[in-house]
């Protein structure tokens, strides 16, 4: 299908419905890395260091199963046109997941509370990634224009942003609502897991609408040969193994599906590139959002002002997005991420005051990190369709899926390690933990360590993956002259 063809296909409602589903990945991203270390370490007692291996042992799982689920989801597309059904397994199963992970009853203990939250936020993270990873992987079938993706993607961000608001300084109020912490808490999970769930589900109509199945299984890299035999009413296991089963099917075993991943690493240099780039911002943002509570309770001294951080944040942010797409238009998406970058960096190292100087003049630096911080989400993510369509212009057969499971996976443990980071931060630091309605004072040392940790640490990982989009080379000319990908006869 022509870019035309394609950009006539992306209508206004299919824009829409694609994008309230970051209503969905906002929330699961946001809040979770806002609030669920703070609720280890001061509401049920877990120590700094615990407390980060098991944020950081949920995600390691999310980056062992992505490339499964983002195999599985191509055999979906091949045999029934779609990605719907396991998206729709995800959205319905996270609401009642994330409600659990915040309902450990204090009575439990430290050990037993924190094997709670482990269990529960592992599952919560499975029904995310089985929702996630084609949803990501949906933009390169929807349209293959260059600019179309670029205005999917912006709303995406700007519904994004929302989201993260929404989240950010809404759940620390439902939090508050009960005036105690244990209830406050099971309030926040039951209420903002159904909002993810329902996000979610909507943008799961959209899979059921990427063009006719032949041409959805096109858009996904399968041959005219795989289509001739997954739409024959005949198809069984027998057909199955006359396609055969390896990395260029969607028909693959656990093995094949990982090999699959790393084909895509291999072959790919601008993935490789835009994937370290994006997983490196993903751990320093990470780091700011699991720090935003800490940095708000001790040196802000009012547990509150989180709230005021995410507005600061985020607000900006919601005006800025539409602009980074026109700059995108005008510069190319990868220079006007550069500069997004660089003015993330530079906002985030200027809170650095606050070491001395603690106040509400950080909402201003914090703000300017918001503007950028919309170019940092929305440019890469448009990025990466153009690098599907690139690999399958070159490589014959692409795999979306596949790359949307290795991408999910990079981006998941990105910010796991950023808040796995924040934690040893913390222990280094001597940071006293507590239960809830405990009060403790904390070391100099780790009031500073919480400052370094929203400041100088994010601006040098932003710095250094600025050495890594170096490496991306594809521009608008390389993506335009590729074209659609023939399907082979």
């Amino acid at each position: 299908m022509g870019s035309v063809a394609a950009s006539a296909d992306l209508t206004r409602s299919t824009i829409a419905r694609y994008a309230v589903g970051s209503i969905g990945t906002g929330g699961f991203a946001t809040l979770p890395g806002l609030v669920l270390t703070y609720y280890l370490t001061d509401s049920l007692g877990v120590t700094a260091v615990l407390a980060g291996v098991i944020v950081a042992a949920a995600k390691i799982w999310d980056v062992l199963i992505d490339p499964v689920i983002g195999a599985l989801t191509d055999r979906d597309l091949a045999r029934h046109g779609s990605r719907r059904r396991l998206m729709a397994v995800g959205a319905l199963a996270l609401p009642v997941l994330f409600a659990l992970t915040f309902a450990a009853p204090p009575q439990l203990g430290p050990t037993l509370g924190a094997l709670w939250v482990l269990v529960a936020f592992v599952a919560t993270a499975t029904a995310f990634s089985l929702f996630q990873v084609p949803y990501i992987a949906l933009p390169a079938e929807l349209t293959g224009d260059y600019d179309a993706r670029t205005t999917l993607l912006t709303w995406r961000v700007v519904v994004l942003t929302f989201a993260i608001l929404l989240f950010g300084a809404g759940g620390p109020l439902l939090r508050g609502v009960t005036g105690d912490p244990t209830t406050g808490y099971l309030l926040m999970g039951i209420v903002a897991g159904v909002v993810i769930g329902a996000g979610m589900l909507v943008a799961t109509g959209v899979a059921g609408r990427t063009r006719t199945r032949r041409s959805a299984m096109a858009a996904g890299g399968t041959s005219a040969a795989e289509q001739a035999a997954l739409t024959s009413p005949t198809f069984s296991g027998h057909a199955e193994q006359a396609i055969g089963k390896d990395a260029t099917t969607p028909a693959g075993g656990i093995r094949d599906n990982f090999r699959s991943a790393y084909e895509a690493l291999r072959r790919s240099a601008p993935f490789r590139a835009l994937l370290a780039t994006f997983c490196l911002q993903a751990l320093a943002t990470g780091m700011m959002l699991a720090g935003a509570q800490y940095l708000a309770t001790w040196v802000l001294r009012s547990e509150d002002a989180v709230t005021l951080l995410f507005v600061a944040l985020i607000a900006p942010a919601l005006l800025a997005a539409p602009g980074w797409g026109r700059i995108a238009r005008r510069i190319g998406k990868e220079r006007a991420f550069v500069f997004a970058s660089v003015l993330f960096a530079a906002a985030a190292l200027t809170t650095i005051g606050a070491m001395w100087a603690p106040g509400a003049w950080i909402y201003g630096p914090v703000g300017v990190a918001g503007i950028a911080y919309a170019g940092m989400q929305s440019l890469p993510m448009a990025m990466l369709p153009d690098v599907i369509a690139h690999d399958a212009s070159r490589h014959g057969p692409g795999r979306a899926g596949a790359f949307g499971g290795v991408w999910t996976a990079g981006e998941t443990a990105g910010f796991a390690l950023g808040a796995t980071t924040l934690s040893i931060v913390l222990a280094v630091t001597g940071y006293v933990e507590r239960t809830a309605g405990q009060s403790v004072t904390q070391p100099d040392a780790a009031v500073d360590g919480i400052v370094l940790s929203f400041s100088v640490i994010p601006a040098a990982l932003v710095a250094l993956s600025l050495v890594t989009l170096t490496r991306y080379r594809l521009r608008r000319s390389d993506i335009e002259s590729a074209g659609t990908p023939a399907v082979p006869a």
